[in-house]
């Protein structure tokens, strides 16, 4: 039996849009010891004053994907021309977002990632053909600025992801030392999650071993056995940790880790 022959409406070229998030650290003037002031960036880039929508805005770097490419790797290609971060990055699928009238072209799903990294693979932005500018931005001002599209919306979501990521794994690790404080690791986490709270006593308790669970990290001691400090971030020594290398699961159904 013969079956008649459908044809199908294909996108041309699968958008993505990419939300690279980082920590930028500054050391603070004063005469005594402190830790540097760490914050939550956001890296954009300022479209071409030649594009048929939105020209010389501010928007999430992205483009369209190759019918011979991953998704994925048109995510890192755009990532490339844009901005000049390469594949080194490990991106993450967030979501895919469509709704009638989000783009002035037509027709045009996108499909989002994000991901947080270190500050270090920033350093050498620099906007290709299909952008004019890069620049990271704090989370503040991202936020406050009419950026190109939804991509206001769709930084909220990948904001929520990122931190999301940051209570949910150990990816703090990727901003420390391999050595570190307790208030260091702290400071790493309201960075990226501001509303983050606890009393340090009880932080410091909640990630060691107990008999009953295993921690997420662990004292550092010296080759005598003797627990290792350091007072580069105050006056007074303070025991340095370093993660144990567990990742936990975590239920929603308990309040403990597992």
């Amino acid at each position: 039996m013969d079956i008649e022959k459908k044809v199908y409406r294909t996108p041309d070229g699968l958008p993505v849009d990419i939300a690279i998030f980082t920590i930028l650290s500054r050391e603070q003037p004063s005469s005594y010891r402190t830790l540097a002031h760490r914050e939550l960036n956001v890296l954009l880039v300022k479209r071409s004053r030649d594009s048929e929508a939105f020209p010389g805005y501010w928007a999430l770097p992205g483009g369209f994907s190759g019918e011979n490419e991953t998704l994925a790797e048109a995510a890192y290609r755009e990532l490339k021309e844009e901005t000049n971060v390469d594949n080194f990055v490990r991106i993450e699928q967030v979501k895919t977002v469509y709704y009638p009238g989000r783009d002035p072209r037509g027709w045009m799903p996108s499909v989002v990632y994000c991901a947080l990294v270190q500050e270090r693979h920033l350093l050498n932005l620099a906007a290709d053909t299909d952008a004019e500018e890069a620049k990271l931005f704090t989370i503040g001002e991202a936020l406050e600025m009419t950026l190109a599209f939804d991509h206001h919306e769709l930084l909220q979501d990948t904001l929520e992801h990122v931190r999301h990521m940051m209570m949910s794994t150990t990816i703090a690790s990727e901003f420390l030392p391999e050595e570190f404080t307790i208030r260091e690791l702290y400071q790493v986490i309201q960075a990226v999650v501001p509303s983050f709270e606890e009393d340090i006593a009880n932080f410091k308790r909640n990630l060691l071993a107990t008999k009953t669970r295993k921690g997420l990290i662990c004292e550092s001691v010296g080759a005598n056995g003797e627990p290792r400090t350091s007072d580069r971030h105050s006056n007074r020594p303070a025991q340095l940790y370093r993660f144990s290398g567990y990742e936990p699961s975590i239920s929603i159904y308990n309040s403990g880790i597992f």
